[in-house]
């Protein structure tokens, strides 16, 4: 059962024979060495940033107990490109970091970018899908990553020699210029727009690094589909393929547009509030944090531009695959944020 999604064409590694066998024996021997057994079809997922594998297992043992028994839990595997390799070990180091906001990994290879993990129930799409959730739920969660955000300044630079992506406030100027250079999907007329952009996205900057914000982790894609709800107002945020180390507030533009999609514009400011005052206090105003919002939800387009630049060697799409999406998010700094501080 392969799902290929919006990319039939997508070159992943599972095409190759000995890679495939090469995969699933290590995931046998882990489930083994947690008391469990591949049970089951395997559900494959394949796009051109990662293989996911669903596995249903039976026995006892850390990723299901009684339903794993009765046949009903599953664990994932999945494959990142060598660009997204540090995934794996960086959501081991969450777990030891920030345990209860995070899935821990049953098996980690580093070298190859692989992950064994356990199943962690609902997806909030899901429970989106099947009943009745209000906004308050999106400001929990909202909340909730602010949080792991702050508890996670300390290790920011631990995070990085993990090989997540630096793309501290100070240096987005250069990942700009980085991107801008690289991009071959631009049209003259719109890279010419971006170039005479370049000293407003230094002030942006600046300006974003005196409201005294410390770097820590930016997820960059924080959807429903990359966090699981246990219960109302309590969550588990997994998929770090898009990570960075930059501003934390470069994570509220997604969440916060799911949101607004979902209930409508009216939502924005109590979604905004809810993940701002994790952050109040050191003599910072309100106002203070409002533009910093305003900022950072800008400047978050060079993160998800820069994440399409991690996918498996030999996507479909030519010398640089996700050249046109990178080029869309970058000319999403010119547009206006749906808010102002002032």
């Amino acid at each position: 059962m392969v799902d290929r999604g919006r990319y039939p064409d997508a070159v992943t590694p599972w095409e190759q024979g000995a890679w495939r066998a090469a995969a699933l024996d290590w995931v046998a021997g882990h489930l083994t060495a947690h008391g469990l057994r591949a049970e089951g079809t395997l559900g494959v997922r394949l796009r051109p940033w990662s293989v996911l594998v669903r596995v249903p297992v039976g026995g006892p043992g850390d990723a299901g107990g009684p339903a794993a028994r009765a046949g009903q839990a599953a664990v994932w595997f999945k494959a990142s490109p060598p660009a997204s390799a540090f995934e794996g070990p960086l959501a081991a180091a969450l777990a030891r970091w920030v345990p209860d906001h995070v899935l821990r990994p049953l098996a980690v290879d580093a070298e190859r970018g692989w992950a064994l993990l356990p199943d962690g129930g609902d997806l909030f799409r899901t429970v989106l899908d099947r009943e009745p959730v209000g906004p308050r739920d999106w400001e929990a969660l909202l909340r909730q990553y602010a949080r792991m955000q702050h508890d996670l300044v300390p290790h920011a630079s631990a995070i990085e020699r993990l090989g997540v992506p630096a793309a501290r406030t100070p240096g987005l100027p250069e990942v700009f210029d980085r991107l801008l250079a690289g991009n071959s999907a631009l049209a003259p007329d719109e890279r010419a727009r971006l170039e005479r952009l370049r000293p407003r996205v230094a002030d942006w900057c600046a300006e974003l690094v005196s409201v005294g914000i410390a770097d820590t982790l930016d997820h960059a894609d924080l959807h429903d589909g990359q966090l699981f709800r246990q219960a109302p107002g309590r969550f588990t945020f997994f998929d770090w393929g898009d990570a960075a180390v930059s501003h934390p507030f470069c994570s509220l533009r997604v969440p916060v547009e799911r949101a607004c999609d979902r209930y409508g514009p009216q939502v924005l400011p109590r979604l905004l509030d809810a993940y701002l005052e994790q952050w109040t206090g050191a003599g910072r105003t309100a106002a203070e944090l409002r533009r910093a919002a305003e900022l950072a939800w800008r400047l978050s387009a060079l993160g998800r531009a820069a994440s399409w630049g991690r996918m498996f060697p030999g996507t479909a799409g030519g010398p640089e695959p996700g050249a046109a999406e990178s080029a869309a998010w970058l000319l999403e700094l010119l547009a206006e944020p749906p808010f102002r501080a002032g």
